[in-house]
């Protein structure tokens, strides 16, 4: 039962056209929500039976808010979209309150300080964070024909919220990317043939251009050393880096630097934001850059800026 359930949720989500990582979430939220309440089928329980699962998962499993949130998303998905028959009051359920936190940037000196700890692909990955303020998934989903060196930018397609944009091409890794293409050129060549050289391609362009996953243009900037399996088709692919890889040298380059902030990847992104904003750019072409639906977002990084606390003078000082 359980099986046949996952499998009409999968084919929902695809039809939908929702993420991998959206289908790999809410099947598993799916599976532990049937779990607990002992493999019944959904259509068995209620509205309470939902929320007991939800307060389970706060009161005894400690998740964070943004996690019992997206569990709560997963079950009206299943009840709405793939049952059929919506939970009543549950829609109504409020939402874990989020913990406002200020993001954590990277000083001028700390980003330079970072970078410089890093070498290879993971030190050019480093600058497109910090000079595009692209998210580290946008970066590693890069097609070779996003670059666009001769207007200086750089195409982010299906970001998130499914929108493209554009962000600017820093100079300074004009060259290294070059140089990266034709890395790519020549691994792409040995795979065509070896009797691969497939590129994952989003939505339904594998049927509309049958031979466009071949070209040279549509293989990832930042392909994968091995080749491996399409988790939905089985069709063998070179995929991009995966995002651990990326993370782990990150943090290593922030230790190694002796900075003393818990940074990531997304550090680079709020520090991006926080350096335009500095150098006197308006909110809304922020926002824009960003890809923020809501400039309410792109505000907070007003805050980080602190410029009101940089006129106050503290009174130990006077």
């Amino acid at each position: 039962m359980t099986t046949k359930l996952l499998d009409q949720v999968q084919q929902v989500i695809r039809l939908k056209h929702l993420s991998l990582r959206t289908e790999e979430a809410y099947v598993q939220w799916i599976k532990r929500y049937v779990v607990f309440h002992n493999k019944r089928h959904p259509l068995e329980l209620g509205e309470q039976d939902a929320r007991a699962f939800l307060a389970y998962l706060a009161q005894d499993k400690y998740v964070s808010s943004s996690t019992q949130n997206q569990a709560l998303n997963a079950i009206l998905f299943l009840y709405k979209e793939v049952l059929q028959q919506p939970l009543g009051k549950l829609q109504d359920v409020p939402r874990a309150q989020c913990s406002a936190r200020l993001p954590v940037v990277f000083s001028r000196t700390e980003v330079i300080a970072i970078i410089e700890q890093m070498s290879g692909i993971t030190k050019l990955i480093a600058k497109l964070l910090y000079g595009s303020g692209m998210r580290l998934l946008e970066v590693l989903r890069l097609r070779i024909h996003d670059i666009d060196f001769a207007n200086a930018y750089i195409v982010v397609r299906q970001g998130k919220g499914d929108k493209d944009r554009h962000v600017p091409l820093p100079k300074k890794v004009v060259s290294d990317l070059k140089l990266q293409i034709e890395i790519v050129k020549l691994l792409h060549q040995q795979d065509l043939n070896n009797g691969f050289g497939e590129a994952y391609m989003p939505d339904a362009l594998q049927v509309k251009f049958k031979n466009a996953s071949k070209e040279l243009g549509w293989q990832y900037l930042f392909p994968s050393s091995q080749r491996s399996a399409d988790p939905r088709t089985g069709v063998i692919l070179r995929h991009h880096l995966h995002v651990t890889l990326i993370q782990r040298a990150v943090k290593e380059a922030v230790r190694k630097a002796n900075i003393q902030k818990k940074g990531s990847c997304h550090s680079f992104r709020h520090s991006f934001a926080t350096h335009l904003l500095e150098d006197g750019h308006d909110i809304r072409t922020v926002q824009e850059l960003l890809g923020h639906s809501d400039v309410r977002t792109t505000m907070i990084y007003t805050h980080v800026l602190n410029k009101k606390g940089l006129a106050v003078r503290s009174p130990l000082d006077t």
